[in-house]
């Protein structure tokens, strides 16, 4: 999908984390643990606790969050939390504010949208569906169709779809694993302070910038492209 008549961008593909980046789920997820854990009888979580998982695969999350349980204990937290995640998302999940808007123009302005989520492809596609963004995303990786974050092969199955070059590729996500992929696949990241952790936190992985809504990526990108 490489394109000789977009180089004149600094960057060209930009990939998106989806829960806590696109999607304003933390709430939806931060329950959903909750209730497995409780169905299991396992040790209640607290909020920070929980955020700190969000981005990587639901077996290794939960695997993280309750050292020690077996596989058959995580099988069992994984299907209660899907069960109780789905049905609570039956209404769709928000946005953050200016997303959709923002979305949309990158894409008329032909950049190159990906999506790199823990979320399972199920979940995903539904998501994606709910939203009404599908259309403006390119191509899509989730955590059940390889190795979860921070693995840099999410981000290395994208670029390969597109066939560009790394300098050209910025990934924007709001955790460590985000950010840490991004690092582990040799490309730029960019973070955002609303999500699941701290800005101050989120600076140590060596951000190119960091936004507090989603809508100041385009012009950034205007000013590095200049």
């Amino acid at each position: 999908m490489g394109n000789s008549m977009k180089t004149e961008k600094l960057f060209q593909l930009l990939i998106f984390d989806w829960d806590g980046t696109v999607a304003d789920s933390l709430h939806h997820i931060i329950h959903a643990v909750r209730f497995a854990a409780d169905k299991m009888e396992l040790p209640e979580k607290n909020d920070t606790e929980i955020k700190n998982i969000i981005g990587l695969g639901l077996g290794e999350a939960m695997e993280r969050l309750f050292p020690g349980i077996d596989n058959q204990q995580i099988d069992n937290l994984v299907e209660h939390y899907r069960s109780y995640y789905f049905s609570s998302t039956n209404d769709g999940i928000d946005l953050f504010p200016d997303v959709k808007e923002t979305i949309r123009l990158l894409h008329a302005n032909g950049f190159d949208l990906a999506v790199a989520t823990g979320k399972s492809r199920r979940g995903l596609d539904r998501a994606l569906e709910d939203s009404g963004l599908s259309e403006y995303f390119h191509f899509t990786r989730c955590a059940d169709e390889t190795f979860s974050k921070p693995h840099p092969q999410m981000l290395e199955d994208i670029i390969d779809i597109f066939d560009v070059d790394k300098d050209k590729v910025l990934m924007i996500g709001d955790s460590e694993h985000d950010l840490q992929m991004a690092i582990n696949a040799g490309v730029s990241s960019a973070a955002v302070s609303y999500g699941a952790q701290n800005i101050e936190y989120l600076l140590k992985f060596r951000p190119a910038t960091c936004f507090n809504n989603l809508r100041e990526l385009p012009p950034w990108l205007d000013r590095k492209s200049a």
